[in-house]
């Protein structure tokens, strides 16, 4: 067994921190990320999916009628944050690359995530002119200082998120510090929060610029934008749609709940950030294209034995349960046909004697428990014999 120093085991401990440090800015696929940078085999990167990474789809494809390869790059920085930026004449930079670009001061390091007609594409789809005179530079590749400088300022934030949630928890604020992120020339960090109401963070920001010699911006997020930079599982068990491909966020009401005929209970409809879950957009519009051969909800049907009045739906099946009035909890199924058969007999001025007349007929089945009981709880347990008891006879 090696003895190590407490020096030497210390440098090996740090060795460690930065390469878990460069494994997660720096992962990325094939479609994202080049598998033969030197910086990222160096930085011990493996080739997995990144957050909210970006398949190339023209890459290496030749289009017809185009001059020239497009001057405009996406450069991807830490969890969902990207930007675009203009490329110099004469570099070259590819998918995957780790590049130089222009920021507020100074300059931040980045990973290219688009380049080419694909990047073209997506500047259109996210309504920004190209050719707007406003977008900042790509300076150059990066070098191997500016990779060093990088990982070292990234391994200074973890201490200063617990350094500003203790002093806004001592100055009393009433906010929420989410993330920080820190510049690629360790000049500047931006602090993410949330809160309900207006803060004043002055005080604060005095504090940190003290404590951490650098220059401070606050930034204030939503409750979707939180739960998609911190990540987590989802009641479905999977992990959370915004943080690993959810690009943008749309607007969710209650009547998609309504529409899909789910109990209108808040803790099951709200997600992690307490907002509507994003999925109940997910099949709204096929839930509303079914129930346009419906007739509508708040028809009563009339019988002799009384008012029916509707109580669920069964979009896909075409089944709608009807109960009496004062007895809604003897309900009666009826497929979407009969159902308009009975309101045009009451439009036509016919009452039928009863809405059981007109309920669906199911086959009897056997009842669940006499399934149960004619299986023997023991049959899957096969008796073992013992090796040594010898046949008899």
């Amino acid at each position: 067994m090696q003895i190590l120093s407490e020096e030497r085991f210390k440098l090996i401990m740090e060795e460690n921190i930065q390469l878990n440090i460069a494994n997660k800015e720096l992962m990325g696929t094939r479609g994202c990320c080049s598998s033969g940078n030197p910086l990222l085999n160096r930085a011990g990167a493996e080739q997995k999916c990144a957050k909210l990474a970006t398949y190339d789809w023209l890459n290496n494809l030749p289009l017809p009628g185009t001059t020239g390869k497009f001057d405009c790059a996406e450069v991807r920085f830490k969890n969902n944050h990207k930007d675009f930026f203009r490329i110099p004449a004469g570099l070259s930079v590819h998918n995957g690359d780790i590049v130089a670009v222009e920021a507020s001061p100074g300059h931040d390091i980045g990973i290219v995530t688009l380049t080419g007609e694909t990047a073209r594409f997506q500047m259109v789809r996210k309504n920004i002119n190209p050719n707007k005179e406003d977008i900042r530079k790509l300076y150059r590749k990066a070098k191997q200082a500016d990779v060093d400088k990088w990982l070292n300022a990234i391994s200074h934030e973890h201490d200063a998120l617990y350094k500003t949630r203790v002093a806004a928890l001592k100055l009393g604020l009433k906010m929420k510090v989410n993330d920080v992120e820190y510049q690629g020339d360790d000049t500047k960090a931006i602090f993410f929060y949330t809160a309900e109401d207006r803060v004043d963070f002055r005080e604060l920001i005095k504090i940190l610029a003290d404590e951490l010699k650098i220059r401070i911006e606050m930034r204030q997020i939503g409750m979707r934008q939180e739960a998609s930079r911190l990540g987590g599982i989802g009641s479905c068990g999977r992990e959370l749609c915004c943080s690993t491909w959810i690009s943008g966020f749309h607007s969710v009401s209650t009547s998609a709940a309504r529409v899909q005929q789910l109990s209108p209970n808040p803790q099951k409809l709200a997600g992690q950030c307490s907002k509507l879950k994003c999925c109940l957009n997910y099949e709204v519009e096929a839930y509303s294209d079914a129930l346009k051969d419906f007739p509508d909800e708040n028809s009563v049907i009339k019988t002799k034995q009384g008012d029916v009045l509707l109580q669920k739906i069964d979009v896909f099946s075409g089944t709608m349960w009807f109960g009496y009035k004062g007895k809604e909890h003897e309900m009666f199924s009826l497929t979407v046909a009969r159902v308009k058969e009975v309101i045009a007999m009451n439009k036509a001025g016919k009452i039928p004697d009863k809405i059981e007349d007109f309920t669906i007929k199911q086959d009897k089945k056997p009842a669940i428990g006499l399934v149960v009981a004619s299986d023997d709880l023991y049959r899957f347990d096969k008796k073992k014999q013992s090796p040594h008891k010898s046949d008899k006879g």
